[in-house]
């Protein structure tokens, strides 16, 4: 008897072994309707990993423990083909099992999308399998060297960026389930040099409020928001049905946060309601912060973090209103400030870009001295927007950094594993020309010692390219396959242009293939050109013009021709 048990035993483990490696799935499914199912997990693996398939609508995806959602978010879960796959964090369930509840899009939508495959046969339950690990390892050929990009996943805004102990912090919007937009949380990436990044995860998740939008983070030296002297307090949008302001703090230098129980510390009844800025102004002994509503700014005080009291609008007649304003920032420059404006759509070439003012501030009331109706670009390419500058930066320096990409086609570049890059850390200035005051753009000293000391004899495809100009001068970077990026510099006229219509994969975006054009505010005597196998960054090197662009070529830039002006080409340490 118990010999006939035992072989019984034996005989349906062997069975569950084999479905078990057939599937891929040692986890029950459970298949409720024809848009939903449920597997049974459990944290016996550091992660779960989710087949993606890009093309798909997204499927919304609970993970409950006991009675409660603990993590809830959107996936593209592959229906008949997978493209990549994401990773679940499971130790949140600890020694509990739990349910991932599955709801996918409505049979009209699935229609819609050629999708008439059953749910049980969807390719993702065959994929879908627990590891305790996620490999990483660059699997695309477009990724840069010595720019910031996500490990895995879609990126936009840089957020709560700040410095701290020698470390520089960047937060960003992040969607750790799939390359493109979706799920906003801020992942942390930090950085020594501002070249060489670490990924530490993800420490601000939404919650109840909303999703993790914008915002800014401050190094509270004295203690004034209550929650300890030298702590970090970040300030974000939670957005839901209505967007509101929150804060978060954290006691471990950034990497971990808690939520504020009196979240949310602002809000509004306008739609477009974000992105708060929040610096300390010691001209007034208070904390300043300048935030996004509709065309306009919004300026407030506050002695702890927590309360804000409104002081001013600023926007109306001034600038570019071709869109939504966004991502603000307001620097102290000496005798002058500087107001940071990002705005989508409105760009000088088509949708996102960052404008500037250049004014006064009292601590409540930003005086604009630009002519009313006066645009000044802050970049002229066109991949150069939420841009915002680090807290607590050294040496009373302001550095910038953008996203390098544009609503029009981010999500639509030929990258899988991750999409978007930011632009180069820039140090960012006040210079005159004619007597007009305009914002001056350079890389950062850490960003020109990533590079070698002496000159390269020939092209790399993560290179910085110094060229001194004797007058008129055009540019050419090409390879075997005659793509190319055409850069034109006009002494007279005073114009720099950047024609990247040639420059390689364009097809994907009837927005892409451009030629973009910047005043130079005088002569160039000098360019520096940062390209980085998807990107062309160009400075000119007393700071009066800045351009960014991305581009795809099939295999890299090999040759370099000047007319005009002489190149050094400098390889990456």
């Amino acid at each position: 008897m118990m010999f006939s048990t035992l072989k019984t035993t034996i005989a349906t483990m062997t069975l569950i072994c084999l479905c078990v490696i057939a599937n891929a799935q040692p986890f029950e499914t459970m298949f409720l309707g024809s848009t939903h199912a449920m597997l049974r997990v459990s944290a016996t693996a550091k992660y779960l990993l989710l087949p993606v398939e890009e093309s798909q609508e997204n499927a919304h995806l609970r993970l409950i423990k006991g009675d409660r959602v603990v993590r809830e978010f959107n996936c593209k879960l592959a229906v008949s083909k997978v493209d990549y796959v994401v990773p679940l964090p499971l130790d949140i369930l600890g020694s509990s099992q739990g349910i991932l509840d599955i709801s996918f899009p409505d049979k009209n939508a699935r229609t819609e999308m050629g999708n008439d495959i059953p749910i049980n046969e969807y390719v993702c339950w065959k994929q879908v399998r627990y590891t305790d690990t996620f490999d990483t390892t660059n699997r695309e050929r477009h990724r840069p060297r010595y720019h910031h990009t996500p490990l895995w996943g879609w990126m936009n805004d840089p957020n709560g960026m700040f410095y701290k102990d020698g470390t520089w912090h960047l937060y960003f919007q992040h969607n750790p389930f799939g390359s493109q937009w979706e799920n906003m949380t801020w992942g942390h990436s930090i950085s020594r040099d501002l070249v060489n990044w670490t990924f530490e995860g993800d420490p601000v998740l939404p919650d109840a409020l909303g999703t993790i939008f914008s915002g800014s983070a401050v190094v509270d030296k004295d203690n004034t928001a209550g929650f300890g002297a030298g702590a970090i307090v970040a300030m974000y949008t939670s957005a839901a049905r209505s967007q509101t302001q929150s804060l978060a703090y954290s006691v471990d230098n950034g990497k971990t946060f808690v939520k504020y129980a009196g979240n949310p510390v602002l809000v509004s009844n306008t739609p477009d309601f974000r992105d708060p800025h929040v610096f300390w102004n010691e001209e007034i002994g208070k904390w300043n912060m300048i935030l996004a509503e509709g065309q306009h700014m919004k300026i407030y005080t506050s002695h702890n973090l927590k309360e804000w009291t409104f002081e001013s609008d600023f926007g109306e007649g001034y600038g570019c209103h071709g869109g939504v304003w966004e991502c603000p920032d307001l620097l102290n420059m000496g005798d002058r400030w500087l107001l940071i404006c990002n705005i989508n759509p409105g760009g000088p070439f088509g949708g996102s870009a960052t404008q500037y003012f250049v004014g006064s501030f009292d601590g409540r009331k930003f005086v604009c001295e630009d002519t009313p109706g006066e645009i000044k670009w802050m970049d002229w390419g066109k991949d150069h927007y939420a841009t915002v500058t680090f807290s607590n930066a050294p040496d009373g320096r302001h550095v910038a950094m953008p996203w390098m990409s544009n609503w029009q086609y981010a999500g639509q570049v030929p990258t899988r594993q991750y999409r978007s890059a930011n632009g180069l850390p820039r140090d960012l200035g006040l210079f005159t020309y004619r007597g007009e005051s305009y914002c001056s753009v350079k890389p950062s000293p850490e960003v020109l010692r990533a590079f070698r000391d002496k000159p390269s004899r020939k092209l790399a495809d993560a290179c910085r390219i110094d060229v001194k100009l004797r007058g008129n001068a055009t540019i050419t970077l090409s390879n075997a396959k005659g793509e190319c990026v055409v850069m034109t510099y006009d002494v007279a006229n005073e114009t720099f242009s950047m024609d990247r219509s040639k420059s390689g994969d364009t097809a994907f975006s009837a927005d892409f293939a451009v030629v973009t054009n910047a005043p130079t505010r005088g002569r160039i005597r000098q360019l520096q050109i940062f390209v980085d196998k998807s990107s062309i960054e160009v400075f000119d090197a007393d700071g009066k013009m800045a351009m960014s662009n991305i581009v795809f070529p099939s295999s890299p830039y090999t040759s370099l021709v000047v007319n005009g002006g002489k190149a050094r080409v400098y390889e990456l340490r």
